[in-house]
């Protein structure tokens, strides 16, 4: 029986995720498994996974193939480097602890390589949110001129009406005092 290590697909349209199976070759994607051994989720930024390390490094070293995709998550998450390093052990290049070692310092690197890059991913967008609320705080600034000096047109065409009006009640009453007196 030949065994897949591969991805299912689950989720809604535009928005999947994929749990990471071992499956036997000849099942439908979404079908019959042998064993969960982790998740896949590409909507988030940077993606997530989850994985069982130990069940991932088991499978490999019994000899299931991982799919393209899924080959390259276990060598993100370093699956396939401890498969490498367990296999210089065999060979007797080198002790188990010189191999954990190893592993460890590229864990370490390899961490800190992915909060470097998700603090970059947060400052930009920090900066971007800076951005937008400078650009909203002017387009705010910029309607509140145009409406102070649409409400100063309004009140200076009222005070030049009333003051018509004004003009033209006292021009009446002088008239009407003309006529009064005589």
């Amino acid at each position: 029986m030949a065994v897949k290590i591969r991805l299912q697909r689950h989720g809604r349209k535009g928005y999947a995720y994929y749990p990471i199976v071992i499956a036997d070759s000849r099942a439908p994607r979404d079908g019959k498994f042998i064993e969960r051994i982790g998740s896949y989720n590409p909507n988030t930024n940077p993606a997530t996974i989850s994985l069982d390390f130990d069940r991932a490094l088991y499978w490999i070293e019994t000899g299931a193939q991982p799919t393209d995709t899924v080959r390259s998550i276990l060598s993100k998450e370093g699956v396939m480097l401890m498969k490498h390093l367990r296999g210089g052990v065999r060979k007797g290049a080198f002790d188990e602890a010189e191999a954990q070692r190893r592993f460890d310092a590229w864990k370490a690197n390899h961490t800190k390589e992915v909060d470097s890059q998700i603090a970059k991913l947060a400052a930009k967008e920090a900066e971007a949110a800076k951005a937008r609320m400078t650009a909203e705080e002017e387009k705010n600034r910029l309607k509140g001129e145009a409406v102070a000096k649409k409400k100063a047109e309004i009140l200076a065409a009222q005070e030049e009406a009333a003051k018509a009006a004004l003009e033209a009640e006292q021009a009446e009453t002088p008239a009407e005092n003309a006529e009064a007196a005589e």
